[in-house]
């Protein structure tokens, strides 16, 4: 019986510290990263704390395409990168993870936090992106929804802009 209740007061230690340190790794808040550079409305490029470099896909939006190698430039893809080039080049971000954290192409999939706002659900208020959610990573979804779904109505951006 001791034996078992020391089993249950381990299995329950190791949970709550996994359950710690996964809420922990979520952000990385505590250590800000540069945008360097933007490489479309949906994937920049930053600086990490210690020097590394990533490449990050926004989560939750799909800006149209500015320079894919097969598709020709989509209706309000050159605003959408523009936007994000101005409003994330030379500031400093948090990054916030989900479930996954890297994609097919090796880059870092996160929410974008800058000037205690979530850049993703901009680009949704603003009518630059659609909504994309790719599960496992939906932690934002519904906010994320209720903001496409809003600009859509309002018909901000593409929505008023592309047919």
């Amino acid at each position: 019986m001791a034996r078992s209740r020391a089993v249950v007061v381990a299995i329950l230690a190791a949970a709550s510290v996994g359950g710690w340190w996964s809420g922990r790794a979520r952000t990385t808040a505590d250590r800000p990263a540069l945008v360097v550079r933007a490489l479309d409305g949906d994937t920049v490029e930053v600086r990490l704390p210690g020097g590394g470099a990533d490449t990050v896909r926004l989560l939750g939006v799909d800006t149209p395409e500015t320079h894919h190698p097969s598709r020709p430039v989509e209706c309000f893809g050159p605003e959408a990168a523009r936007f994000t080039r101005r409003a994330l080049e030379g500031r400093h971000v948090t990054l916030e993870d989900d479930v996954e954290r890297r994609d097919r192409y090796g880059r870092r999939l996160a929410y974008v936090h800058v000037g205690g706002r979530r850049f993703n659900d901009e680009l949704l208020r603003l009518g630059y992106a659609r909504l994309l959610v790719i599960a496992p990573n939906g932690a934002h979804a519904r906010t994320m929804l209720r903001e496409e779904l809003d600009a859509r109505r309002a018909r901000r951006g593409l929505w008023g802009a592309c047919g």
